[in-house]
Formats: structure tokens, C-alpha cells, sequence
């Protein structure tokens, strides 16, 4: 009969890195009674791809992960934030834990891809999309019952405040609160917890800023009572982070250099421009500091290169030889994969003037937009009436009616954080911390966090 395995809570505080461990001192001490390692990540050094990479040990060319999100050949869609974990390929660990434990049970919660994978206990963010239109916060969770009960203790889950202009504590204190939770009454043998709250004031100002520190020290605060908790009830604990977010205040506009180029094509409704992704010679999926140039034949390929290779922010264009030596050659990466410098970051935008601007470019639309916006986490700062108009549409939304929170600047420059690209210093990249002494000896690849977490759960 083979041993118990050794519980494990792994604590995902995203964009954690040694700089920000001075202004946390539950985690500082953590460590220090503990052991920890730079973790250096995979490009791109973002959130879906890192989780991935964390759960299968494998490269975006083995799980297929390219990013956020990427083109979707065959429906001729952008899609990002996509939640079904069977678009992550190959082994989770989990499936590898049951192998040699048979019973090994694991929550999730709020960790991407969590629909539809075989754990045990699941929570993850899932809006209402009533059929008038309106959006509402909730969330999925497996068991079901488990919803009305999290929501009984804890209050609906704080959407508005997981990602826009409200993000803040909130949500990642109700994640922790639901992680306490299921930990006291799931006993789960691994619990996998995701607190997003450094992303949003590191990207707004930049990680030097004393907003960002105080945005680390309220968060330490929320981990505290989880620290406390595991050890109570004999957990073992890992810390770990996906990326560290530098200073980056110069947008790029990668589609828009393609569309100069005559590769990007538009369609036009009511006077609003779209991307025609299936229609383009080239355009990009941009995510940070990394976008995916998808080229639709291989005679554009030098001239999609030609447009982006001498624009400013630019570092990098992979081609199928750079994309295989970052671990980025899967079918659902672009034909070039562009890498931005270190104080760049690109945006998604194809229009040349914003009066063409698809109306859902100033909503908090994560799903809708061909790439990822950072300005989202603002309110249009040129705007003098932005804050009338919210409360207006806030009116609309708590009597029941159909409302458009339209307050999302289309001037990216506010954005003063980003990441993506391989950390330059480990000063600027993420870390791993473990409950073990001496469990981390020398730098963890974060291929290696799948190994690091099944080792200490004693498998």
C-alpha cells in the first residue's frame, strides 16, 4: 500500500518578484524560514502560457499554449481567454499524481483552462450572460453545490474588481477566502490558488511606483491568513509567480504597421471597422510584449517581416528557427512571432482613425477584442464626464436595463507596466518560495515546476 502523499497548497501570486518580496512581510518571512529560487519562465511569459507550462512541464510547442490567446485557424477567429482545458495538450499533473496515488484528489481555483478538467473541486470565473444582453459577476464551480455555498459565505464573485478599471483587492481576497474554504472542508490533496491583485497597479504604474508597493503589502495581508492556515493543517506550501512586470510605457502598433503595409484588411459595420483575419495577408495577435504574426501564405512572409522588422520597439521577429529554439514551434503560433524591447509593449489596434473604432474599444471587452488591451484597466482619463457616464450606466445596470459602460481609453499611453519577453535580470523576474528547507537548490525552469510539485507531494 504506497504512503499518504504529502498535501500541497500552491499559491500562484502573479507577477511576485524579489523586489516586491521587501514590501511583503508575511511572504519575506516565508521564505526565509523556507527556500527559494528565480524561476525563470518560457516566452511568452504570460499567464495562460505559464500555467500551462507549470501543470504539463512542457513548452508551448508541447502543451500548445502560445499565449492568452491566439488565431483559430480553422474557425477563422481570434480567441483569448478561452477556458476549456482541453485546448492544453499533454499530461497534467494530476493525471501523473493518480498514477502513483490512485484517489489523488485536486482543487483549482482560479487557475485558467479550469473547465472541464478532471479535478476534483473547481472555481473559476464565469459571468451571467443574460439573454438581453446584460453581464453579471459569478462564477463556475464543480461541484456544483459548491457555488451557493461560496457565494452564501463570501458574496457574489467580485468580477468588476477582477479585471477593468475597479480591479483591486477584492477578488483576490475572495479567491483566498474560497481556497481557505475548500481547504478546511475538501481537504484536497493539492489545491492550486491563483491571486491576480499585483498585475493591476504594476501595469497601471509600473513596478517602482508606491502605489504598486502598497498594492503588495495589501495583498501580503490577504496570503497571510492562507500561510497560517496550511500550516495548521500540515500543508506544505509553494509561492510561486508566471512573470515579473517592468516598467513599459511605449505602446506599439503592430497591426497598424500592417495595415500601412496593405497586408491588414478591415470590414466596416455602421460606420465601425473589424478585423478581417481571414481576409488579411498578415496581422498580429498582440499580448503584451509578445505578438503572433499569422501570415496567410508563405509569399507575404517577407513583406509582413519587411513592415514590422524596422518599427520602433521591435526586438525580436521569430521565424520558424527562433520560434523552435524559445519552445514556441506549435501549429498555433504565427508564422513570426514579434518580441517587443524592454520598455515597449504592443497594442492590439488596427484602425487609423478613432472615429472608425468598434464600439467595443472602449468596453472592458476582453472577449471581443483581437488581442489584449491594458488599457482596460483605466477610465478614459481624457474624458471629463468618463465618471457621470459610469454612474449613469451603473443606474442602468442596478434597475435591470441593458447598459454600456463605455470608459475605456483609446490612447494606450497611461500604461506604465507590461511583460511577456524573458526577464533581462532576476531582479525583474518571478520566483518560486517553498515551506521546505533545502527543497530549492539553484534556478527552477518553470518546466520543472510540474517535477518540483509531484517531488514534494511525496510522489
Amino acid at each position: 500500500m504506497t504512503a499518504a502523499p504529502n498535501p500541497l497548497l500552491v499559491l500562484d501570486v502573479v507577477g511576485l518578484t524579489p523586489g516586491l518580496l521587501a514590501h511583503m512581510p508575511a511572504l519575506s518571512a516565508f521564505a526565509r524560514a523556507g527556500s527559494t529560487a528565480p524561476l525563470d519562465p518560457v516566452l511568452p511569459a504570460v499567464t495562460c502560457t505559464a500555467q500551462a507550462t507549470f501543470l504539463t512541464g512542457a513548452t508551448p510547442a508541447g502543451h500548445g499554449v502560445v499565449g492568452n490567446g491566439w488565431y483559430f485557424r480553422d474557425l477563422g477567429e481570434v480567441l483569448l481567454w478561452r477556458q476549456h482545458n482541453a485546448l492544453v495538450q499533454g499530461e497534467k499533473l494530476w493525471d501523473e499524481a493518480r498514477r502513483a496515488h490512485p484517489g489523488y484528489t485536486v482543487a483549482n481555483i482560479c487557475w485558467w483552462y479550469a473547465m472541464g478538467a478532471d479535478t476534483d473541486f473547481t472555481v473559476t470565473p464565469r459571468p451571467v450572460y443574460y439573454a438581453d444582453g446584460r453581464k453579471e459577476p459569478d462564477c463556475y464551480t464543480r461541484p456544483a453545490e459548491l457555488h451557493d455555498e461560496l457565494v452564501g459565505l463570501f458574496g457574489p464573485f467580485p468580477l468588476f474588481q477582477y479585471w477593468g478599471p475597479g480591479a483591486g483587492l477584492a477578488s483576490s481576497r475572495w479567491i483566498a477566502e474560497a481556497t481557505g474554504h475548500v481547504l478546511r472542508t475538501r481537504r484536497p490533496d493539492l489545491t492550486l490558488c491563483y491571486l491576480p491583485h499585483l498585475d493591476y497597479d504594476l501595469q497601471r504604474f509600473g513596478p517602482d511606483d508606491p502605489r504598486s508597493h502598497r498594492a503588495a503589502a495589501e495583498l501580503d495581508e490577504v496570503v497571510a491568513p492562507l500561510l497560517e492556515e496550511a500550516r495548521a493543517l500540515g500543508r506544505g506550501v509553494v509561492v510561486l509567480s508566471e512573470y515579473g512586470i517592468t516598467r513599459a510605457a511605449r505602446p506599439v502598433d503592430v497591426n497598424r504597421a500592417l495595415r500601412r503595409a496593405g497586408l491588414l484588411e478591415v470590414h466596416t459595420q455602421d460606420g465601425m471597422e473589424y478585423l478581417d483575419p481571414a481576409a488579411s495577408r498578415a496581422f498580429a495577435v498582440a499580448d503584451h510584449q509578445v505578438a503572433h504574426v499569422y501570415v496567410r501564405r508563405p509569399e507575404d512572409l517577407e513583406a509582413a517581416r519587411a513592415a514590422l522588422a524596422g518599427l520602433p520597439g521591435v526586438d525580436l521577429l521569430l521565424d520558424e528557427r527562433g520560434k523552435k529554439e524559445h519552445g514556441l514551434d506549435h501549429p498555433r503560433a504565427g508564422e513570426l512571432v514579434a518580441v517587443a524591447e524592454p520598455d515597449a509593449w504592443f497594442t492590439y489596434y488596427y484602425w487609423l482613425d478613432d472615429a472608425r473604432a468598434p464600439d467595443f474599444a472602449r468596453l472592458v471587452e476582453i472577449h471581443r477584442k483581437p488581442g489584449y488591451d491594458p488599457a482596460e484597466l483605466f477610465m478614459d482619463p481624457e474624458d471629463p464626464y468618463v465618471r457621470v457616464r459610469a454612474a449613469a450606466a451603473l443606474a442602468r445596470k442596478k434597475a435591470g436595463l441593458r447598459y454600456r459602460m463605455a470608459v475605456v481609453p483609446l490612447d494606450p499611453a497611461p500604461v506604465r507596466g507590461s511583460h511577456g519577453r524573458l526577464p533581462e535580470r532576476d531582479e525583474d523576474g518571478p520566483v518560486v518560495l517553498c515551506s521546505e528547507p533545502g527543497a530549492l537548490d539553484g534556478r527552477v525552469h518553470a518546466t520543472e515546476v510540474k517535477r518540483l510539485l509531484l517531488r514534494l507531494a511525496g510522489l
